[in-house]
């Protein structure tokens, strides 16, 4: 039971069943195609799950359901992130010492992101979040798959942590990430890794391992910051977790015996099709936007 100043919803036992399958449709994503699959959390949650399901956008009710799931799917995905975080640190695949230099701009960025959220409509909030979408799907159509970004590059592992850390770049990118990672409820891991790569002398696959540190830092602050709002079911949070472990399986074994480029690709559209959805169904949020500008 969630309550709100001017209503209340109850979550049914169907709706918790479908957390998990939701999880594990997440978590399925993600073993197969990598970086990008968590950006369907939170639509899944609010039109799959059905938290938002017969309440009209533009309503305070929506935007108390929008941001309840923003702060939800930030706690499964930070812990989430944690634990395979854990997994590549025992590989030697995560440098700590620039995973929490850059996670500490981003913390700031987190915090004030996931405030500036519970102040906006959430009509608003995910008609933008359609955009991001559009922007992850873009970019995973265009990627590459190459194994041999994997391997040790220029030597990086060889260099201080003062020569591989430009803090010029590290600190804004930090912080843009972390703010994108809190305003939207997300972790953020296809932002995080590409700022890694920019500020600092990882290689891909380190790059990888380490963006989990900030991954999961910035999911449990924002969902920490929902959460003071009361924005945030700790049922639904580990339901989810639970089946993203599952579903992550399943992903990964079946990944290794599919053309993964081609994925990417059927990923991407399937992503660009529910952004259009989302956006759709928040078209009020412009009127929101441009009230706002």
């Amino acid at each position: 039971m969630f309550q709100d100043p001017s209503f209340q919803i109850t979550v049914t036992p169907l709706q918790y069943v479908l957390s998990i399958i939701s999880g594990i449709l997440v978590g399925f994503s993600l073993g197969l195609i990598g970086g990008g699959g968590s950006i369907l959390a939170i639509p899944l949650l609010l039109y799959f799950v059905g938290l938002a399901n017969g309440i009209a956008p533009g309503t305070p009710e929506y935007s108390y359901i929008t941001h309840l799931t923003l702060g939800t799917t930030a706690l499964a995905v930070g812990i989430n992130a944690y634990i395979n975080s854990y997994m590549h640190f025992k590989r030697g695949n995560v440098r700590v010492s620039e995973g929490i230099i850059f996670t500490i701009p981003g913390i700031i960025g987190d915090i004030i992101g996931a405030y500036l959220s519970h102040l906006m409509s959430g009509a608003l909030i995910l008609f933008l979040f359609g955009f991001l979408m559009i922007a992850v799907a873009i970019r995973m159509w265009k990627s590459k798959c190459n194994p041999n970004k994997s391997i040790l590059s220029n030597n990086s592992h060889k260099l201080t942590l003062r020569e591989r850390i430009k803090i010029d770049k590290v600190i804004p990118a930090g912080f843009l990430v972390g703010f994108a990672s809190g305003y939207f409820g997300i972790g953020g891991g296809f932002l995080v890794v590409p700022g890694l790569l920019f500020s600092t002398g990882l290689d891909m696959l380190r790059a990888v391992g380490t963006s989990l540190i900030a991954v999961g830092t910035f999911g449990v602050a924002a969902a920490i910051t929902y959460a003071v709002y009361g924005y945030v079911d700790i049922v639904i949070s580990l339901l989810y977790l639970v089946g993203g472990v599952a579903g992550g399986y399943a992903g990964s074994t079946i990944a290794s015996r599919m053309p993964r480029q081609t994925l990417r690709k059927l990923f991407a559209i399937i992503i660009i099709l529910v952004a259009i959805y989302t956006m759709y169904i928040n078209r009020v949020g412009v009127v929101d936007l441009l009230h706002f500008l």
